[in-house]
């Protein structure tokens, strides 16, 4: 499997634009399905979820084109409702196309999509919200498939505010009859980008002013459309927090700071200097970040789990002693071991993390188990003394486009190294 080598050891400094938002893509592609005919989708980001996602919307009949980072996708004729489980399997974030298929062609068919190493992931609230719509579901130990003759709009509350739901029930509810309503939305930034690429595409959809009541009046059709996909605020935030942890200056471009209150926040705790413009945000961190008493990962606009790791890598050089407190995935603090190969000292109670910061972590050999792991492995990484390898690049290569560019771009050093054997397969979705 390939890897990556990082040389740390100096600080950061330099600017980048953020990448395209993969939170915030996946979806809208799902959403191109309702569409009878051609969605053109810029600033898509060039990463491996989105090629799977492309391999799963041509495998039901729908002609996709990649230009750089225009994608174009033309759902003109779907010819099946099935999806395949080689795809199904990779991709955790495959089930936001349940909804979609069924509002175009009232059924869908798949095996449960991949598992995720940072905890379990039930799909009970997606089942539930498509049942209150009059969808019928029939599962068996492996496969899963639902029917509806006609789906109905309904009020729906969620018993938790998951991303994932949130996204299905509004998918299925564009071209239903009648008016849904979703009370105890997710209010996540992808949510609104979902919702704002369905009306420019003709839906008939409003929001609350905080965003945890979605209204969706059923229409016949949606219409082509072209779309801008928002930046990527976990990539924005995992680069933030690298330079938090090897100190520096750097800025980043096309972001919208508002998306990174928490972040920011949590950032200036640490001694970072924080300015934001219109589209951009500049930090000026510290040669060493001060520690912070208490962390805890919310869904939105608390501190986002997936950046919980990046955070922990960078608190492993904090002056003083800090804790988080992970209370999304239950599995997501299993980073732990790999940050203490590289001399962090980190003490692990339940769902809580108490880190007491070192004054210089050493380059290892560490391994990358799942998305935002690796990403933190990388951010341990530029702290450290040394050099660091990082094996399960495949892992990190799912949510960044190129970390190698944007990292030799922001000053820092680090280089991809190809090696034979079996690469290794795995799934997180971080928005649920």
């Amino acid at each position: 499997m390939d890897s990556i080598h990082v040389r740390g050891g100096r600080s950061l400094s330099g600017e980048i634009s953020v990448q395209g938002s993969k939170n915030a893509v996946l979806p809208i592609m799902a959403a191109a399905v309702l569409v009878k005919g051609v969605t053109v989708l810029e600033n898509c980001p060039d990463i491996a979820d989105v090629h799977c996602m492309v391999r799963l919307l041509q495998s039901i009949g729908c002609l996709v084109e990649q230009a750089g980072d225009s994608l174009t996708i033309d759902a003109g004729q779907i010819t099946s409702h099935t999806l395949p489980h080689e795809y199904v399997s990779k991709m955790r974030s495959s089930i936001i196309l349940m909804g979609a298929l069924l509002g175009r062609t009232g059924q869908v068919s798949l095996n449960y999509p991949g598992g995720c190493v940072i905890g379990k992931r039930p799909i009970d609230l997606h089942l539930e919200a498509f049942a209150e719509m009059g969808i019928r579901i029939e599962q068996t130990d492996e496969r899963l498939a639902a029917v509806a003759h006609r789906i109905n709009g309904n009020e729906i509350r969620l018993r938790m505010a998951s991303v994932g739901a949130t996204e299905n029930v509004i998918l299925a509810s564009v071209l239903a009859e009648g008016t849904t309503i979703i009370r105890n939305a997710a209010r996540e930034p992808e949510i609104a980008a979902l919702c704002d690429f369905l009306i420019r595409s003709g839906a008939k959809l409003y929001r609350s002013s905080q965003g945890d009541v979605i209204v969706i009046e059923g229409v016949r059709t949606l219409h082509s459309c072209e779309y801008r996909i928002p930046f990527d605020r976990i990539v924005a935030g995992t680069y933030l927090f690298g330079a938090m942890g090897a100190g520096g200056n750097i800025c980043l471009r096309d972001v919208c700071a508002d998306q990174l209150g928490q972040v920011l926040a949590v950032i200036r705790i640490m001694g970072g200097n924080v300015v934001c413009t219109k589209d951009a945000v500049c930090l000026q961190a510290l040669a060493r970040p001060l520690s912070v008493p208490y962390v805890r990962t919310a869904v939105y606009p608390g501190f986002p789990t997936d950046l919980q790791s990046p955070l922990m890598a960078a608190l492993c050089r904090a002056d003083g002693q800090s804790v988080l407190e992970e209370t999304i995935f239950e599995n997501r603090l299993r980073i732990v071991p790999e940050l203490k190969k590289m001399g962090a000292e980190i003490t692990v109670t339940g769902r809580q993390a108490k880190i007491t910061g070192t004054d210089c972590l050493i380059g290892a050999c560490v391994r990358a188990e799942e998305l935002r792991g690796g990403a933190a492995l990388v951010v341990a990484g530029l702290a450290a003394q040394g050099e660091t390898v990082i094996c399960g690049k495949e892992f990190i290569d799912r949510g960044y486009e190129d970390i190698r560019r944007d990292i030799v771009s922001l000053g820092g050093s680090l280089f991809y190294e190809e090696t034979e054997g079996p690469s290794q397969k795995g799934d997180e979705a971080e928005t649920e």
